[in-house]
């Protein structure tokens, strides 16, 4: 017979950023991880946007990024398998999260069970069919020919034209209400059609900064919709105790 199931804590949309006016933040954010204990916990994902920028070099890390990714290492050294779904500001992540932290990589849909109930993971960027710019920017960043390229800028460059691509990404997708927002409303009805359809059991998502459970129909009866919301704003996360999904918000706004 096997033990009780352990836990799984899901989040998103952290937006950690390089910058000293930052550090705080990345030590609230380590402080937060350090909560979810081997013992109780044998899983955490994150839905995407863990970084406000990340991109990999062959023989550079982003040193601001440091205490975080040094945490997540003591998490993987405990035996936590961790998971990251791609988003819009990471989409780039590969060898060393996968090699070296040991991240499992999602770029797109992420099948992950939870006991008997069917999981269905994205971060939620380019689901918006108004977002047709977004997702012509993301087909071109992630050839390999630009890939390539951006990887001979220097680091320091790199992280600079990045942060201003970023702050005009934000911009442009902001909404003085995101609950109410055209991402928040697009996810509640992708998720919809993918919970009539029988594909899932529940679907969860990020990107929209919106932290929302709802309850859709199924062919097998209903089936649940969570938006995990984000760290960055509301503190919010998910957790996965073998029976049920709790939507934590510790942040109103």
């Amino acid at each position: 017979m096997g033990g009780p199931v352990k836990k799984t804590l899901i989040f998103s949309d952290v937006h950690l950023k390089v910058s000293p006016q930052d550090k705080p933040r990345h030590q609230e954010f380590v402080a937060f991880l350090q909560q979810f204990s081997p013992e109780e916990y044998d899983r955490i994902i994150c839905l995407g946007d863990l970084f406000d920028f990340w991109f990999e070099y062959k023989h550079v890390i982003f040193s601001g990024y440091f205490e975080v990714l040094r945490t997540f290492a003591d998490l993987r050294d405990k035996g936590i398998e961790l998971h990251l779904i791609c988003g819009n500001h990471d989409f780039w992540g590969g060898r060393f999260l996968h090699d070296d932290l040991q991240f499992h990589i999602h770029h797109g849909i992420a099948e992950i069970p939870f006991g008997a109930l069917r999981g269905h993971l994205v971060h939620g960027d380019g689901i918006n069919p108004a977002d047709w710019r977004y997702r012509g920017y993301k087909r071109v960043a992630r050839h390999p020919f630009v890939v390539g390229a951006f990887r001979l800028l220097h680091p320091d460059w790199a992280m600079k034209l990045a942060q201003g691509v970023s702050h005009g990404s934000r911009t442009f997708l902001g909404h003085d209400d995101p609950a109410n927002g055209p991402e928040a409303r697009s996810l509640s009805a992708y998720a919809q059609a993918v919970l009539a359809q029988g594909q899932a059991d529940v679907v969860m998502c990020g990107h929209a900064h919106a932290p929302v459970r709802q309850e859709y129909p199924t062919p097998g009866g209903a089936g649940l919709y969570i938006n995990t919301g984000d760290w960055l704003g509301h503190r919010s996360h998910v957790v996965w105790d073998g029976a049920g999904f709790e939507l934590v918000i510790t942040h109103s706004s």
